[in-house]
């Protein structure tokens, strides 16, 4: 074995301990066995994002959606019903910042997809594009509860591209795994990225913070007169500015605005500079300051996707407060949490329960029904998907997880992801080859 190959296998047996959330016990699901027609989980604890806790209660699945929900439901003599008294039913988790895929694991220079770093304006380069849906990360999501996650570029750039929402659903593209009807988000970033990786000595790159201010305004503005001229020309594709013509996607509506961007002053002068344009941010990302100006997103109807304790690795991460989530929604933001990370990522109920006891500290009464909205509800809404998913709710998208128990407690393991009503996930019968094909004779098959 070569140095370079021992150097990977070292680097695979690493994840797979590291990344283990997935375990091959538990209890399993009588009722579950693969059919059609209707499905009722009966008899747990619904916590629905929608309201209060529902105990006792059922959810009735038909054709993919959600049927009805409530307590002694009167169902059809043929429907599969599957009993989870003791346990708990949750919207499938949505992780609105991920890098699965762009930066798949393991971490080697091979897979680092994620920034396309040759010029600080990329609008037209796509996520979708380079993601790799046989990440063995994927898997690990799944066993945390995941159902949809939002792939973005990275942010080396001020627009670093056009970011893609998919469903853990096993695929051979991520075209295959798109969300259905998910609008095209585009990623932004300000502070000291963008300056810190295109600011030396690159000329028609920032090195500034105001320098990045102009520039952003500058090529809007282009964006703008470009969407004039060809609003009623049709041009063929070989004229087209790709460039242009995604950041005019931006500006008619078509896609939101994720921004990157970590202090509260640099928030509030994005949020002028967009205002120059008739446009807003869907989101600040990672909005580490967000609590600050939390009544002005507030009334801006602008959403902050946050972390619960990320703190310090640089300088404009120094103001960052474990209350931050808990503050936001008191405020009446939309705030969801975010992984940004392959681990993190698998235990996302377990970061609500720490933003919420965060909160519960600095005096906030929050409650555990607002808490569950951060990892469900307020991600679908940051993604446009909000009604599709994101809540319990007759109507909606069965994207369903059933927990062990209390899904914010540090011993409960997902047992069960529906996607559409369909079984993507079930921790009592893992599957007998990984989903990656990456990991096949590496993972020893239970």
């Amino acid at each position: 074995m070569q140095m370079g190959e021992r150097r990977i296998v070292v680097l695979v047996a690493g994840l797979i301990m590291a990344c283990a959330t997935a375990d091959s016990g538990g209890p399993g699901l009588e009722g579950l066995e693969e059919g059609r027609g209707d499905l009722v989980l009966r008899g747990g604890s619904v916590m629905s994002a929608a309201g209060p806790t529902l105990e006792n209660a059922d959810v009735w699945i038909r054709e993919g959606k959600i049927h009805a929900v409530g307590a002694d439901l009167s169902v059809p003599a043929g429907a599969r019903v599957i009993d989870i008294e003791g346990r708990w039913v949750t919207p499938g988790l949505i992780d609105p910042h991920s890098h699965l895929g762009v930066y798949a694991l393991p971490r080697v220079a091979a897979h680092a997809d994620g920034n396309e770093a040759s010029g600080p304006f990329k609008a037209a380069v796509r996520a979708e594009e380079a993601f790799w849906p046989q990440d063995p990360a994927i898997e690990r999501a799944l066993a945390g509860g995941v159902t949809t996650i939002h792939v973005l570029p990275g942010s080396a750039n001020l627009v670093g591209g056009q970011g893609v929402t998919l469903r853990l659903k096993p695929g051979l593209s991520a075209r295959s795994m798109r969300f259905p009807g998910a609008p095209s988000t585009m990623k932004m970033a300000c502070g000291e990225n963008p300056k810190r990786v295109h600011g030396t000595n690159r000329k028609g790159a920032p090195a500034t913070r105001m320098g990045e201010v102009a520039m952003l305004r500058q090529a809007l503005a282009h964006a703008r007169a470009y969407a004039r001229k060809n609003e009623d020309e049709e041009k063929p594709k070989d004229d087209v500015d790709y460039e242009k013509a995604a950041l005019a996607g931006v500006l008619s509506g078509k896609a939101l605005i994720q921004n990157h961007c970590y202090r509260a002053d640099e928030m509030l002068v994005r949020l002028d500079l967009f205002e120059e344009f008739g446009i807003r941010p869907r989101a600040f990302h990672h909005a580490v300051e967000a609590y600050k100006i939390r009544r002005t997103l507030a009334e801006e109807e602008v959403g902050a996707v946050v972390w619960t304790d990320w703190w310090g690795n640089k300088m404009e991460m120094l103001d960052a407060v474990p209350a931050n989530a808990a503050l936001l929604d008191s405020a009446g933001v939309r705030v969801a949490l975010h992984s940004d990370s392959p681990r993190d990522i698998q235990r996302l109920n377990q970061q609500a329960a720490a933003a919420l006891a965060a909160g519960v500290r600095a005096g906030l009464d929050v409650g555990r029904d607002r808490a569950i909205r951060w990892i469900t509800a307020n991600p679908a809404w940051v993604l446009g998907i909000h009604d599709r998913v994101g809540t319990i709710e007759p109507g909606k998208d069965a994207d369903l997880v059933v927990w062990s128990g209390d899904p914010f407690s540090v011993y409960t393991r997902a047992d069960l992801n529906l996607i559409a009503g369909e079984r993507v996930y079930e921790r009592a019968k893992p599957r007998g080859r990984p989903l990656s094909d990456f990991e096949l004779g590496i993972r020893k098959a239970p």
